[in-house]
């Protein structure tokens, strides 16, 4: 009876944090979608076409700044209260700013205010979406079996194309069914509106789950401790800059290839299929869509992978096989050929996977149990204000203009990144035998040895 229930229980661990993720992220990717279509002409309509892109795309990064403030945040909390209370706060505040975009008067309604009410939420998002991450990829991390930790916690990873692929059907329908002046009008709010349905349900199911057994023993054996000692704990934050600020450097450094590339991917590509070559808007989401359904598949067999072989040799892979691809990227785009641009996007989206599978476990790998949300948040949070805010504005910027675009500076940004990410796994050892619940995660001056050859 026991091994049944155990399983059901961590079933609805792992079934929670993919439910929730993909709910999140889905208002993440809708944003993204929406800066690159229909956002400059709504809230920046004195510009032109290419400056109201990158005025809308600036609005976009603007929510990365609240990134390591919502990881500082919800990081301190998740470990100091655990993983479970604080994502059910972060899956209300994203959800309930994406319904407030909805609901957004435009410039030609009420001027300037327009702006500032969509950056704000923009940061609401930003700051939601900085605790989210970190306590979804630990409460799977830390339930499942060590050998098994690889494939289980890249679920929660699988979120993120699960809601890319969810928000961009919705557009992808839109655009099916609706003119393209209708659509700017009011068919934008009809995906931000539906997010309150997806937040009903992504409630339900985090609400189910038990707390993470690895930070309820790592909680009572702070408790004794504090006890025997009359000390206080330090502060989650303390412990990080104490102990791991290699650690922190070393995941910054692992996800920037993975930030930009996705961005890349995802919310430029749009941009530059739509302004750039001119190609219909239902196009570019189509060719994502079937992309996104591929990326959702292949993140899990890239985590079981990393289980067999080792978090390294896969994310290393990834990186490599990124900063390759992106010069034959932009080749197939120009094709204009439907199924190859798919091709671009899927083989793209192939070696992001073999990052961003393995990173989930990778990270939890890195830090103790006591500080490991506030690692992991920090550490990925802090790489996506330098990496993935800035993404899809710097590859604008580098493309130049939408009439003589030079794309091939844009691969040469995202060879330049990969460069990064090769350099920072391959400075660090690897980490699949690791104890999550050991008190130090880098359980002995041994094994730190061992992480540095």
């Amino acid at each position: 009876m026991t091994a049944p229930r155990e399983r059901g229980r961590f079933g609805r661990v792992v079934g929670a944090s993919i439910i929730g993720t993909t709910v999140e992220w889905y208002d993440f990717f809708l944003y993204g979608s929406a800066a690159a279509l229909v956002f400059g002409p709504l809230f920046f309509p004195d510009s032109s076409d290419f400056a109201g892109v990158l005025l809308a795309f600036g609005t976009y990064a603007i929510g990365f700044a609240a990134r390591p403030i919502g990881a500082l945040v919800f990081g301190h909390y998740g470990d100091r209260m655990g993983r479970k209370k604080l994502l059910v706060v972060s899956l209300l505040m994203m959800g309930g700013a994406t319904f407030a975009i909805g609901l957004l008067p435009t410039y030609a309604t009420v001027g300037a205010l327009a702006p500032l009410l969509l950056v704000f939420l923009r940061l609401v998002q930003g700051f939601a979406l900085g605790g989210e991450w970190g306590g979804a990829v630990l409460i799977v991390s830390e339930h499942g079996r060590p050998e098994h930790r690889g494939f289980w916690a890249s679920w929660p990873q699988a979120g993120a194309p699960a809601g890319q692929l969810l928000s961009t059907a919705v557009l992808a329908l839109l655009a099916a069914f609706q003119s393209d002046a209708a659509f700017e009008a009011w068919g934008w709010r009809i995906p931000f509106l539906l997010s309150a349905v997806l937040i009903l349900v992504g409630l339900w199911v985090r609400l189910a789950v038990s707390e993470s057994p690895v930070f309820l023993e790592a909680q009572r054996a702070a408790e004794a401790r504090a006890r025997e000692t009359g000390a206080a704990e330090q502060a989650p934050i303390a412990v990080v800059l104490a102990r791991y600020k290699r650690e922190v450097l070393v995941a910054m450094g692992a996800r920037i290839a993975e930030n930009v590339s996705f961005y890349v991917l995802t919310a430029f590509t749009t941009a530059y299929l739509t302004k750039a070559l001119g190609l219909d808007s239902s196009f570019a989401l189509n060719a994502l869509l079937v992309a996104s359904a591929v990326h959702l598949v292949t993140i899990p067999l890239w985590g079981a992978l990393s289980d067999r072989v080792g978090r390294r040799p896969v994310y290393l892979l990834g990186a490599a096989g990124t900063g390759v691809w992106a010069f034959a990227l932009f080749e197939l785009y120009e094709t204009g050929s439907f199924w190859l641009v798919v091709l671009a996007l899927v083989v793209g989206f192939l070696f992001h996977g073999a990052m961003y599978g393995p990173q989930a476990a990778f990270f939890a790998e890195l830090f103790g149990t006591k500080a490991r949300y506030t690692g992991v948040s920090v550490g990925a949070q802090l790489a996506s204000v330098i990496a993935g805010a800035p993404a899809p504005l710097i590859a604008v910027a580098l493309l130049g203009s939408f009439s003589e675009p030079t794309p091939g500076r844009v691969s040469l940004y995202v060879a330049a990144c990969a460069v990064v990410t090769l350099v920072a796994v391959l400075s660090y050892g690897e980490t699949r035998v690791r104890d999550l619940g050991a008190d130090d995660a880098v359980a002995s001056a041994g094994e730190r040895r061992t992480a540095a050859v």
